[in-house]
Formats: C-alpha cells, sequence, structure tokens
C-alpha cells in the first residue's frame, strides 16, 4: 500500500512537470511508475492467495501465483522499456529537444530525496520478511534513486555544456540521458525476470542457497547417523521446498530418530529462510 501510495503520488507529479517541461526523460520515469501501479494494485487484492495453506489440490499452494506476477511485471517493465526508448530516439533523430536543464534538475533531486525516505522505510517495514514481491519493489525503488539522482547531476552538469565544445549535444541531452539510463535498467530487470521464471519451472535455486541449505542440514545428519545422498530443493515465490534422501547403515530405523531430526532442520531451516518446508526421506 505505501509502494501503490507513493509511486501513485510520483505518476501524478512526474507527469504533470513533463507536460510543463516537455522533458521526454521525465516522461519515461512517469510512464515506469504507471506501468508498476497496474502491478500492484492486482498484487494488493491477491497478497491473501499467497498464504493459504498447502492442498491435495495445491500441493505447492498458490506460492507460484507471485512468481506468475513478477514475471508479468518483468516483461511490461521491459516492453515499456522498448517501447520508449524507440519513441526517445525517434525524437533524437528529429532534431533533439531543448529543455530547462536547471529545473529537471531540481525536480529530479527532490524527487531521489523522497525516494530515498520511502525506500528506508520499506526496508524498516519489511526487515523480517522474505518476498520476490518485496524484493522486486524495493529493487524498483533502488532504480528510483539512482535513476532520480543521476538524472539530478547529470543536468545539473549539462548546464555547463553551452559553454563548451560540446555545446552542439545541448538539444539531445535529455533523450541520451532517458536511453543510458534505461540501457542501465535493462540488466536487473532481466534478472528478476529469471529469477521468477526458475521459480515458476521448479528450478533449482541458485548456489548460495543449497549451499546454505546443506551447511545447515549435514550436521544435523551427522548427528542422527544419516549418509546424505540427494538433496532436493525448489524454491516457489517466496517458499523453499526441502527433500533430503538419505541412508542409514543399521538395519533399522526408530520413527522418534526420524521425527526428532526433521523437527530439528525445520526449526533451524524456518529461522534462516522462514518460509521452508524440510522433509527427511530415507531411501532403502
Amino acid at each position: 500500500m505505501l509502494s501503490f501510495l507513493s509511486g501513485l503520488l510520483f505518476a501524478i507529479a512526474e507527469f504533470i512537470f513533463a507536460i510543463y517541461s516537455h522533458s521526454q526523460s521525465a516522461l519515461t520515469d512517469a510512464v515506469y511508475d504507471a506501468s508498476e501501479l497496474v502491478f500492484i494494485a492486482l498484487l494488493l487484492f491477491l497478497t491473501p492467495l499467497f498464504h493459504k495453506p498447502v492442498s491435495e489440490k495445491h500441493p505447492y499452494g498458490y506460492f507460484q501465483v507471485e512468481s506468475i506476477f513478477v514475471i508479468i511485471k518483468s516483461v511490461m517493465m521491459l516492453s515499456v522499456t522498448m517501447g520508449v526508448s524507440a519513441e526517445v530516439l525517434d525524437s533524437a533523430l528529429s532534431g533533439g529537444n531543448i529543455v530547462n536543464n536547471a529545473q529537471v534538475s531540481i525536480f529530479q533531486c527532490c524527487l531521489g530525496v523522497a525516494s530515498i525516505i520511502i525506500f528506508l522505510i520499506m526496508k524498516r517495514l519489511n526487515r523480517n520478511l522474505s518476498s520476490p514481491t518485496i524484493e522486486a519493489e524495493l529493487l524498483g525503488w533502488k532504480l528510483d534513486i539512482v535513476y532520480s539522482m543521476g538524472m539530478a547531476l547529470a543536468f545539473l552538469v549539462s548546464l555547463y555544456l553551452k559553454k563548451t565544445p560540446l555545446g552542439f549535444i545541448s538539444p539531445y541531452f535529455d533523450q541520451i540521458v532517458a536511453v543510458v539510463v534505461m540501457v542501465f535498467m535493462l540488466p536487473e530487470s532481466i534478472k528478476v525476470l529469471w529469477r521468477a521464471v526458475k521459480d515458476v519451472f521448479l528450478f533449482s535455486p541458485n548456489k548460495v542457497y543449497m549451499d546454505e541449505v546443506k551447511a545447515i542440514c549435514n550436521p544435523i545428519l551427522d548427528e542422527y547417523n544419516f549418509n546424505p545422498v540427494f538433496f532436493d530443493i525448489t524454491k516457489t515465490g517466496r517458499h523453499l521446498w526441502i527433500a533430503v534422501y538419505f541412508r542409514i547403515e543399521a538395519t533399522s530405523l526408530e520413527v522418534a530418530s526420524l521425527s526428532s531430526a526433521v523437527s530439528k532442520v525445520n526449526k533451524i531451516m524456518k529461522e534462516k529462510f522462514q518460509e521452508c518446508t524440510c522433509e527427511l526421506i530415507l531411501v532403502p
């Protein structure tokens, strides 16, 4: 809700300023924020789904819904980036666009300061949660901070371009900044998209997750004389599913020992990953 209301105010302010100043870089920012609002509005209504329990019909619950929406958001942002980039390049090829650089610099600096405040508040409120949606939102605000402060600095520097041999760049500076910022945003957007795709197709999480899980499980397995054979680790949305297949040297296994080991490993895992289910499976 905080992200939605803040983004709404930002989008309105940016659209008004873009119309007033004819700045395409400000318009680019406004389009980004407006696109994100659609995604956040949907999440406000669908978030309760993520907390529904697992059932026979939905063995992974509704955690996948979150990943699907992150994919939709990422694809939407990439599409917007490509569309706005084409528009900006067309404007640049048509002779550029002269704007009041001092005005744009001050406006972007104000947005940057406001973004920092909102980012810090959101990070503090969500410090005890683990969610790809929250991570995506925090990343979005982080990019907004870099974008706004970078724009403010760039337009401040551009005030002195007219007095240098690079003065001919001045009419194109607004478009150049917009394109450069979008190019730098692309890798992060693609990274978030790829993580969500991996979650939807139940790919194994990255090596960091794998190593952390093994570092927690192996000492507990050793304590009960369980020999690990295979770690089946899947991440769906914010939830981590772990199945550890193991063998024993003895000819029999006490149910109490297995139950104790499962309880112990789940307790530690939930302290580490918050949303986590771990099971130990005996291999004959």
